[in-house]
């Protein structure tokens, strides 16, 4: 069965923490599933990979396919937080499938109010052919900002910048 093949992924030693489980797929089920088995074994958040542009992936309408159906992904990150009990839901995903969609595609994210979302700064079709946007991971903050306005600080959804980080230099440029 599927639990078989896969639960030996879940595996991992204590000088690992922090670690969160990341996990992929389409049925929002085994999201619930996966979610309270990595509460179980230890795990310190869940991490959805909305982001993945492996084919064999995208085929099962996983990864970056998942762009494609923001009514799917909401209802996975909803049934991942129904079963994550305490831990944190982030989502890892990029501004878009075949071009620019970071305003559209975010606030579907959004509106489930994951703990993080990380932003690869690349659609899925550039994979990583082209040096990472950094400005659309400033858009994506404040795209965050003005949907949870209404939120306090602390639960507003963090939002991570992903791609081309070569130096602790490129990361303090990247935060500035």
């Amino acid at each position: 069965s599927g639990y078989e093949k896969t639960i030996h992924r879940f595996k991992f030693s204590n000088k690992q923490h922090p670690i969160a489980a990341q996990v992929w797929g389409t049925n929002p089920d085994h999201f619930t599933k996966a979610a309270q088995i990595a509460e179980e074994f230890g795990f310190d958040g869940i991490d959805i990979n909305m982001g993945c542009p492996d084919k064999t992936i995208e085929k099962q309408g996983c990864g970056s396919a998942m762009i494609k159906s923001p009514a799917v992904a909401r209802e996975i990150i909803r049934a991942a937080k129904r079963g994550a009990g305490p831990l944190p839901v982030s989502v890892k995903t990029r501004i878009g499938y075949n071009k620019d969609e970071l305003d559209t595609w975010l606030p579907e994210l959004l509106a489930e109010t994951p703990a993080v979302i990380t932003v690869h700064a690349r659609t899925r079709k550039e994979m990583s052919k082209v040096p990472a946007r950094w400005e659309h991971v400033r858009r994506a903050v404040e795209i965050r900002n003005k949907m949870q306005e209404h939120l306090p600080q602390e639960e507003r959804t963090l939002i991570l910048g992903n791609g081309d980080i070569t130096s602790l230099e490129d990361a303090h440029e990247r935060i500035r």
